[in-house]
């Protein structure tokens, strides 16, 4: 189980301690035969929002038995539709296993840090929006600085940090479905990702 555990994702080895404390996560839950369920949350209408759907765009061929995923670019999981995501997750699934992926604010030292934690996370603060709480595992990203004014911020948010973030969370979320699940090499996605 991990309490809190803060990666900085201009690290390289970042994408190999998220693949092994994911992995040992998912572990005992793939055993089980429950579903992982990644829900990627975030609106691309925002740049500091953007880093859940940008995520999911990069893992979204990676769905196969007893794997799914929810939220990327074109079908965006947000405010207005997460109690409905969320709803049908677990009426077509049974017991899943949710990982939230999130944007997220924090101080200025913390931007570009991952952090990872054995319990949901709450979609939606930043904006003092009442949305509910999601996932048996969280990734979030922090993608600016909190303060006054968190719409102004994540509007002016830069995109390299957030695909700095999205680049290191799915890197590692690949890596952990294939070294507890297994799977076939796409070779299109590692030239990709390895650049």
């Amino acid at each position: 189980m991990i309490k809190k555990l803060t990666l900085d994702s201009t690290c390289r080895n970042s994408v190999y301690t998220l693949r092994d404390k994911i992995s040992d996560e998912i572990y005992p839950v793939v055993k089980s035969g429950r579903t992982i369920v990644i829900l990627c949350i975030g609106t691309d209408r925002s740049t500091g929002d953007s880093l859940g759907p940008i995520v999911g765009d990069k893992l979204k061929f990676l769905m196969r038995n007893k794997v799914e995923l929810y939220g990327n670019l074109q079908y965006p999981v947000h405010a207005k539709n997460l109690k409905n995501i969320i709803t049908e997750i677990n009426s077509k699934y049974n017991k899943p296993f949710i990982i939230a992926i999130d944007a997220c604010l924090g101080t200025i030292q913390d931007v570009g840090k991952i952090i990872i934690e054995t319990k949901p996370l709450t979609p939606g603060s930043a904006m003092k929006k009442s949305l509910p709480q999601v996932g048996d595992l969280s990734i979030t990203g922090i993608v600016n600085i909190c303060g006054a004014m968190e719409f102004m911020v994540l509007q002016n948010t830069r995109l390299f940090t957030v695909m700095q973030l999205a680049d290191t969370i799915s890197r590692g979320l690949y890596h952990s479905i294939l070294k507890t699940i297994g799977g076939k090499k796409n070779t299109s996605f590692f030239q990709n990702i390895e650049a």
